[in-house]
């Protein structure tokens, strides 16, 4: 209850979009907002011009439905945020999350133990990749975060295969537990919030509405399906299950760095154009 309260009062201090405020036509508190965001001490007229030229371009276009989020234009911007979600998903973050204590269990290791090594490890992470996300940039964040989750699982994988030719026995417990918590630092450095950011920034303002209801959609629907096979995989094989999630997350490196931009200390004008122009290239 504590958080969601905090969160409620958070929310008075909050500024609209300075963005949504020129697109309603409220010129002086689109402005008042944008200031507010910037820094008293910042010039944003040149900000504030480009916002006007966009809102003004995208205001002779019709709100998107979810169906126009499938034409031509939107292609790229629609491959990367969907891509990013359905990666994220199927590589296993869920049923990591969900299965902690099962999957300690299963490797020969304290399940307690491991889940609250698992937390000490999310936290300080998290906090990183929040630190990083402005000056790193997004890409190279999210390159390494993947590169982890594809190395923390193919760890625990080998722990499982081992363990299954009763090799190494008195290792594999701790190999896996090594693999899990490379996965989990990893993830929260990078993949768990900013694909979210970039989801937020690539679809132009008439489609964020269905765009963002689309990816949530697909975020969850994910979820689900890995969730509810996690069990079935698992008694399969152990070790099969980690390195198919190895090598999603391998495929999710490759796709990061072929088709998702780098949107730091760019404005969403910007990352428009670029958008936009490869998917105009592509048609």
């Amino acid at each position: 209850t504590i958080p969601c309260l905090v969160q409620f009062v958070g929310l008075f201090f909050v500024p609209e979009s300075p963005r949504w405020l020129a697109k309603v036509g409220h010129e002086k508190g689109f402005e008042d907002a944008l200031q507010r965001l910037r820094g008293k001490n910042v010039n944003i007229s040149e900000e504030a011009d480009e916002i006007r030229d966009y809102t003004a371009t995208l205001q002779r276009l019709s709100e998107a439905r979810l169906l126009d989020l499938f034409q031509r234009r939107y292609a790229h911007s629609l491959i990367v945020g969907v891509g990013l979600m359905v990666l994220q998903q199927f590589g296993g973050v869920n049923a990591i999350a969900f299965y902690a204590s099962a999957i300690f269990v299963s490797a020969g290791f304290s399940s307690s133990v491991g889940t609250i090594a698992m937390v000490v490890v999310q936290i300080p992470m998290t906090t990183l990749g929040v630190l990083l996300m402005d000056k790193s940039g997004r890409r190279p964040l999210l390159l390494v975060s993947a590169a982890g989750t594809c190395l923390g699982c193919f760890l625990a994988a080998m722990s499982f295969l081992l363990q299954g030719h009763q090799w190494l026995n008195k290792v594999t417990p701790i190999v896996a537990l090594i693999g899990i918590l490379v996965y989990t630092g990893s993830f929260s450095l990078g993949m768990g919030g900013i694909p979210w950011v970039i989801m937020s920034e690539i679809f132009p303002i008439n489609t964020k509405g269905p765009a963002g209801s689309l990816v949530t959609l697909v975020s969850w629907l994910g979820s689900w399906i890995i969730s509810y096979a996690f069990n079935f995989l698992m008694r399969w094989s152990s070790a099969g299950t980690f390195f198919v999630f190895s090598s999603v997350c391998g495929l999710t490196v490759i796709f990061i760095a072929k088709l998702v931009p780098e949107t730091k200390g760019r404005t969403l004008e910007e990352i428009q154009v670029s958008m936009n122009s490869v998917s105009s290239a592509k048609c």
